[in-house]
């Protein structure tokens, strides 16, 4: 897991936006709580190829991808761009 030491963000998320399906099934607790696993180099539920490919992109400035699912069973992700500029929250469909 790739952290800062003192629990500060890895990375600016930029603007945030989240699809429509997202908004009406993840409720904002889930996503709040979400976005500050993502911001911390706590990726979720991808595989460990993805993880690494995460904790590579955090300082080589790649898009960043996490999966994480809500207290309800919804499976989410959200992916903050290589610039940093908006962090997007979405299901899987909506990609």
């Amino acid at each position: 897991m790739t952290r800062d030491a003192n629990g500060k963000p890895l990375f600016p998320l930029g603007d945030l936006v989240a699809t429509r399906n997202a908004a009406d099934c993840v409720s904002q607790v889930d996503i709040t709580a979400a976005l500050q696993r993502h911001m911390q180099g706590d990726w979720g539920m991808v595989d460990t190829e993805d993880w690494e490919e995460n904790d590579r992109s955090v300082t080589e400035g790649f898009r960043l991808l996490s999966a994480y699912e809500s207290t309800g069973g919804t499976r989410f992700w959200i992916i903050t761009e290589a610039d940093r500029s908006v962090t997007t929250v979405l299901l899987p469909d909506d990609y």
